[in-house]
């Protein structure tokens, strides 16, 4: 049996998921979530063979939980739902580690197909996603959306810098660099504009 952690802030999703799961696959949901934070304390109680994370839930988001999951727990297999796939996301996701991203439009047949596919150690990303990563056009750098996506939760510069481990002076030259490259006036703006097109 493959042993699951549901986290999902939409209740009616999440209890469906627990109930059909169990009926397309060897699968056995130990417990469930509703917010990230609770995602993180749950893994490191169950230390389960998948976790079934939401992206888009509110306070702590679900990249947010799998990072701080994958720092304590590096071995963790993750699948990924989402409504909105944007290509900066995906990046980010697969660079800490997230071994499968799917929409949650998705049947439960297939979410069961990809929860086997990841703990037989393969990859699994939804070929839509996967092509909107493609064509991605953001001319910022991996470093540029970082510091624009702490900026967009309300960080000052030194407490971006403590975040990400960089001198306060190296996040200022990728902000400039950012604005520069969006054409935007401040920070915030060039944040607004990178999530407005969709970079982050």
């Amino acid at each position: 049996m493959i042993s699951v952690v549901l986290v999902d802030d939409e209740a009616l999703l999440r209890s469906a998921l627990a109930s059909l799961l169990p009926l397309k696959a060897d699968i056995r949901v130990v417990a469930e979530a509703a917010d990230g934070a609770s995602a993180v304390d749950v893994v490191m109680a169950q230390h389960p063979d998948v976790l079934v994370i939401d992206l888009e839930m509110p306070g702590t988001d679900g990249l947010t939980a799998v990072e701080m999951i994958l720092r304590r727990r590096p071995e963790q297999v993750v699948l990924m739902l989402t409504r909105h796939a944007r290509p900066g996301v995906l990046r980010r996701a697969l660079k800490l580690g997230v071994r499968g991203f799917l929409s949650k439009s998705a049947h439960p047949s297939l979410i069961a197909e990809v929860i086997e596919t990841l703990h037989a150690g393969r990859r699994w990303i939804d070929p839509d996603i996967s092509a909107l990563a493609v064509v991605d056009d953001s001319p910022l750098t991996d470093r540029e959306l970082d510091v624009l996506r702490e900026t967009l939760e309300g960080y000052s510069v030194g407490e971006i810098a403590g975040r990400l481990y960089l001198a306060e002076g190296t996040v200022r030259n990728y902000l400039s660099n950012a604005m520069h490259k969006t054409q935007t006036r401040n920070r915030r703006e060039a944040a607004r504009y990178a999530r407005s097109r969709e970079w982050l």
